[in-house]
């Protein structure tokens, strides 16, 4: 399975949540330490912080160093872990055209309009066995496409509304969903003409992920990417 994570999730955010806890409660004894001016006690408390929080950057940064690049093809999926579920991405469709919308609104791209058809799916084989029916609401998503030299483009905000002006707004990433059910998105990229070997990157929002060992966010862990160009 090729999920956006390489140590289980719940693992993961109960290492965030417990050593911001531990943290914090140090940072608590630290002060009544030092306003009740018993220094020893401030700097050992202070000392074992610090252990602490350089533990988990060693092992933030060991997870990213193990965790390998994939480019998954049209119709393979990408897992995002939602702690007792899983809700997989794939591409779809991809459409290039040079204009979208009708006259008199239609917009002319700069280079080539790319319209990604997004599926996303609630795979209902991954829930918990106490879930129950209930609606899930995904977390924020970010959705760009880097090309070979790095560069990264957003969706076109012109591109998207010709396409919703035309077609409808269609459905958001965030529209919740219950174990089973899927969606299509589609997302509009003004890309250059001259670019090549592009690739949809599909991330999580939150900026705490960046915190989370394991997660795909975290620093210089290694991204699962979607290949646009047979």
């Amino acid at each position: 399975m090729n999920t956006n994570v390489n140590l289980e999730a719940a693992f993961g955010v109960l290492a965030f949540l417990g050593t911001a806890f531990l943290l914090g409660l140090a940072v608590l004894v630290m002060l009544h330490a030092i306003a009740t001016r018993k220094r020893a006690r401030a700097g050992k408390v202070g000392l074992a912080a610090l252990i602490v929080l350089g533990g988990y950057v060693i092992l933030l940064v060991a997870f990213s160093l193990v965790s390998r690049e994939k480019v998954l093809a049209f119709g393979e999926e990408k897992h995002f872990c939602e702690i007792d579920c899983h809700l997989a991405y794939s591409v779809a469709n991809l459409q290039k055209t040079k204009t979208l919308g009708n006259q008199p609104n239609e917009t002319t791209a700069q280079g080539t309009f790319y319209v990604v058809t997004i599926k996303t799916r609630f795979d209902e084989t991954t829930i918990g066995p106490h879930r129950g029916d209930g609606l899930l609401y995904p977390n924020s998503r970010v959705v760009t496409i880097l090309d070979e030299q790095g560069n990264s483009y957003s969706p076109s905000a012109e591109g998207q509304k010709a396409l919703a002006a035309s077609q409808g707004d269609g459905t958001p990433l965030t529209t919740p969903l219950r174990p089973g059910e899927s969606y299509a998105t589609d997302l509009v990229f003004d890309l250059p003409a001259s670019i090549k070997n592009p690739e949809l990157l599909i991330r999580e929002g939150a900026f705490e992920t960046h915190f989370i060992i394991g997660h795909e966010n975290s620093l210089w862990h290694k991204k699962t990417k979607f290949r646009l160009e047979s």
